[in-house]
């Protein structure tokens, strides 16, 4: 299992030269890839395309950027200069959102999101791969092509939680992205389902991305109380909120690692247990002591 650093907007206040320098320095101590989500900040693709042109030597990847907003075509134009502009680094993370963002607060319909994503996919996947898309959906259409662009085609992952986006992850792109999501539900359903999809399809074994919220600490206590406030939001998303649930789990603070060394490193061992093939850590420590710990520990698992 590869290891990662989970960035984003609190790096710095979401200034570019805080996330450049932050992905610097996981270049520096070896971690394999460094993420940004797409939230209300900074604009994750245009940000690791300035991170790749600085920072040599680590995966960028987006974790993960929503599909309603951005018709498939014109995000396969950003991801493949962004690919180019990163010397082939970048991994795109694409995700649904959910309900209360897309329909409360964009105005979009998310009457079917299984279709949605079905027929992104199907526009955005042979665009990535410098082929012409020629498809007409219920939603979505799209009869062009792409200039050509010197780059090769990036690795797609869908943030998927449910069997229908699973599959979807496997049989179409190359792979799933989680968040909140546990190791013993990674082990029984999120493996198998989307394995057998993608060997269904005849693709290769898919990739299998894992966010996870860390804290080295001797204060179990006090940072398993800041990940509840931190987290909080998630555990009342419907679709976290079912993989919370799945797992036995009371809210997000239960599926953050904390303790000291040995028992982060047996929790975080237990993903790669279960089929995770590159974890994404989210340090949420709250003093520098913490960080250092947290950061330290992950070095050593590298």
């Amino acid at each position: 299992m590869q290891i990662g650093i989970f960035g984003g907007e609190a790096v710095d206040g979401g200034s570019i030269d805080g996330i450049v320098a932050d992905a610097r320095t996981a270049a520096d101590q070896g971690f394999a890839s460094y993420w940004l989500p797409q939230i209300f900040g900074v604009d994750a693709l245009t940000t690791l395309a300035v991170v790749g042109r600085e920072v040599p030597g680590i995966d960028l990847g987006t974790a993960v950027v929503p599909t309603y907003p951005r018709h498939p075509m014109m995000l396969a134009a950003q991801a493949r200069t962004v690919q180019a502009a990163t010397g082939d680094r970048l991994t795109l993370g694409i995700g649904l959102s959910h309900k209360v963002v897309i329909e409360n607060m964009l105005g979009y319909s998310f009457a079917k999101p299984g279709t949605h994503m079905r027929e992104y996919l199907s526009i955005l996947m042979p665009l990535i791969h410098g082929e012409a898309a020629d498809f007409d959906g219920e939603d979505l259409h799209a009869h062009l092509s792409l200039s050509p662009i010197a780059c090769k085609p990036c690795p797609v992952l869908v943030a998927a939680l449910g069997s229908k986006m699973l599959e979807l992850a496997g049989s179409l792109a190359d792979g799933t992205i989680l968040w909140m999501t546990g190791p013993a539900t990674i082990a029984s359903h999120t493996v198998p389902t989307v394995t057998k999809a993608a060997s269904a399809a005849g693709r290769s074994a898919p990739r299998v991305a894992a966010g996870v919220p860390v804290c080295v600490t001797s204060d179990v206590d006090g940072a398993r109380a800041r990940a509840a406030k931190v987290f909080a939001i998630y555990g009342h998303l419907p679709s976290y909120r079912a993989m919370l649930d799945a797992e036995g789990l009371d809210g997000p603070a239960d599926l953050a690692v904390i303790g000291d060394e040995d028992t982060v490193t047996a929790g975080l061992l237990r993903f790669a247990e279960a089929g995770v093939t590159e974890l994404a850590a989210s340090e949420f420590g709250g003093s520098a002591d913490e960080r250092r710990r947290t950061r330290d520990l992950l070095r050593s698992l590298i």
